[in-house]
This record gives C-alpha cells, structure tokens and sequence, in this order.
C-alpha cells in the first residue's frame, strides 16, 4: 500500500508541475500574441499614414509646385513654343502606271 501512495503522490507532483509549465507557456505564447497584434496594427497606422501622404504627394497641383521649384519647368505659352511644319514628301510612280 506505502508504494501505491509513493507512486500516485510522485504522479499527482509530476502532473502538477506539467500543469504549471503548460499554464506558464501559454501566458507566454498569449503575451507574445498581444505584443504581436500591437505590432500589427501599429504597422498599418504606418501604412495607412504612408498610403495618405503617397496620395497627397500624387496630387496635380503639388507635382506641379515641384514641377516649378525643382526642375524650374514653365507653362508653354507661344512666345517659346515652337512649331514643326511637316514638307510633303514626293511620291514614286506606281509599277505598272503610265
């Protein structure tokens, strides 16, 4: 009977001290998938603030603002545009015609 009660107390230790690492590892593996969530939305705040400044920079009247100050480029206007007239080109006979 004494080797009964060692056997079943060595097992009742041992499957609490397994309960305790299980219970220990998924508080880890939940803290872990917190801290992975916050990552996760703290990244798409970045991309939705990235995506809105991408836009903002695409907009007509801001590439055209840099357009300007960075590249100097002007409006066309006829005193500097140029214009090319194209010269009739002669034709040959066709085979076979009189």
């Amino acid at each position: 009977m004494t080797k009964l009660n060692v056997a079943l107390a060595f097992l009742l230790v041992a499957s609490s001290l397994y309960l305790v690492r299980t219970s220990y590892e998924a508080r880890q593996m939940f803290a872990a998938l917190d801290k992975a969530k916050n990552e996760q939305a703290r990244l798409e705040a970045d991309h939705q603030r990235l995506e809105a400044e991408r836009q903002h920079q695409a907009t007509s009247l801001n590439v055209d603002r840099k357009a300007r100050e960075r590249l100097q480029m002007r409006s066309t206007n006829p005193a500097v545009t140029q214009y090319v007239q194209d010269k009739p080109v002669a034709t040959a006979p066709k085979l076979g015609s009189p």
